[in-house]
């Protein structure tokens, strides 16, 4: 009788469908049985959480965000976005961030929020938006959850939206069909190094996660005259090349080391979608050539970032994703072929391309109302298709996160990448879910 109460007025509105956007036609069409396709944002708060309250706080946020709360529907030609009647009841947390979300749970919900203790948490299916998009909608969440419990009376800025607004039109667009250039880039590169390991033979997702003070890594990066995000690229792929001397002491056999790092569009081409607008480069270096100072490596990535990331360059990227999709063939092909298609495709030119993803989402700020109640923000990337090793990382009130997801049982990675940073006298706390 609850969930009826709770239907009530959704349900008398019409429901809205919309397609998928460019980027995320990959995830459904590309899925296998163990990929989770998640990302999470979570909010950890001074207060253990209300979730009554908080239940009522996200049924009035989801309405606001009708391409994010969502279920994914099969058409015949392509899958598409249907919006709830309602909200999702909240969940439990599990015995680890981010279980699996089945093909079949997408179909009814494509994302979760969890209650732990002091610590909210949204799990997206990332055919639904971003890690930029799913930040504004926790805010978003939180501002109404600290309005309706504590009466606090908290301001439309840096992200968090007006819930009584009706959602604006460009918010919903497709970003990539607008800002695709005359001439689509080449897709080919060379394959990159895995990392190994041994699976997790339950599926259990192990998690790492670095707290280091901003203003200290910040310095560092600063003394190499980079970004924050090519120094910690440098770092990864310094740190991965050790891993493959090891693993590979011959020179000849060994292969490219590249870090896939998500380029958010929205500045660059003045977007406020809430969907996935994000691209993807892929700088590193390859250890055949000779042995790298982490000086070079440093100079090389930035100079890599540098002419990748801008609008021309990216525009050329989006035109060659965009042009398969408006392909007649494409079109016209039933779904059950175009996935087999796009499998194929990502198999090809997805994630072969890159030893591991580096996820920046930058500085997290929210209104000065909300900080006294907001102890800390995390961000945990899912692991990907192919590579089962992922790192993401955030930064708020002057601290910086770094987190490591892996279905491996092996602490390599973040172990080597750890270590080196402290090499670099950086003090690092480290925090892990290791059962």
């Amino acid at each position: 009788s609850k969930n009826k109460e709770r239907r009530g007025n959704l349900t008398e509105r019409e429901l809205r469908w919309m397609r998928l956007d460019n980027a995320a036609k990959i995830y459904p069409a590309a899925r296998r049985r163990m990929w989770n396709c998640l990302f999470r944002l979570s909010a950890t708060l001074n207060e253990k959480i209300d979730t009554a309250v908080m239940q009522n706080a996200l049924d009035v946020t989801v309405k606001r965000f009708p391409s994010i709360a969502v279920r994914i529907r099969r058409g015949v030609f392509w899958y598409y976005l249907e919006e709830l009647c309602t909200a999702p009841l909240i969940k439990s947390e599990a015995a680890y961030p981010m279980a699996r979300m089945s093909f079949k749970d997408v179909r009814k919900c494509a994302f979760r929020v969890v209650c732990y203790e002091n610590r909210l948490a949204v799990e997206f299916y990332h055919a639904l938006t971003d890690g930029n998009g799913g930040i504004i909608f926790l805010k978003t969440l939180l501002a109404e959850y600290l309005s309706q419990k504590y009466g606090v009376n908290i301001p439309f800025e840096k992200g968090v939206l007006d819930r009584t607004e009706k959602p604006k039109t460009k918010e919903l667009e497709d970003s990539f069909l607008k800002n695709y250039g005359p001439q689509s880039s080449s897709r080919k590169e060379s394959t990159a190094y895995k990392l190994r390991g041994t699976l997790e033979n339950d599926g259990y997702l192990n998690l790492v996660t670095g707290v280091l003070d901003s203003s200290e890594i910040l310095s560092l990066a600063r003394q190499y005259k980079v970004s924050l995000t090519a120094f910690l690229t440098a770092a990864m792929v310094y740190s991965i090349i050790q891993i493959q001397n090891r693993t590979t002491p011959k020179r000849k056999r060994q292969k490219p080391v590249k870090v896939l790092v998500p380029v958010n569009l929205r500045r660059i081409f003045d977007s406020i979608t809430l969907r996935n607008f994000a691209l993807y480069i892929t700088p590193g270096v390859d250890p055949r050539l000779g042995d790298y100072t982490f000086e070079e490596i440093v100079k090389s990535i930035h100079h890599q970032m540098g002419y990748e990331i801008n609008a021309k360059n990216l525009a050329a990227k989006i035109a060659a994703n965009v042009g398969a999709e408006r392909s007649l063939i494409l079109k016209i092909m039933p779904l059950f072929i175009k996935n087999i298609a796009m499998k194929t495709a990502f198999n090809l030119f997805g994630e072969r391309k890159s030893s591991i993803t580096i996820s920046n989402l930058g500085v997290i700020d929210v209104p000065e109302e909300m900080k006294s109640y907001v102890n800390r923000f995390d961000f945990i990337l899912g692991e990907q298709a192919m590579c089962k090793n992922a790192c993401s990382v955030l930064s708020y009130n002057g601290k910086l996160y770094i987190s490591f997801l892996r279905t491996v049982r092996e602490s390599e990675v973040e172990r080597e990448f750890f270590c080196f940073l402290r090499s670099l006298g950086v003090k690092i706390k480290v925090e892990s879910n290791k059962r």
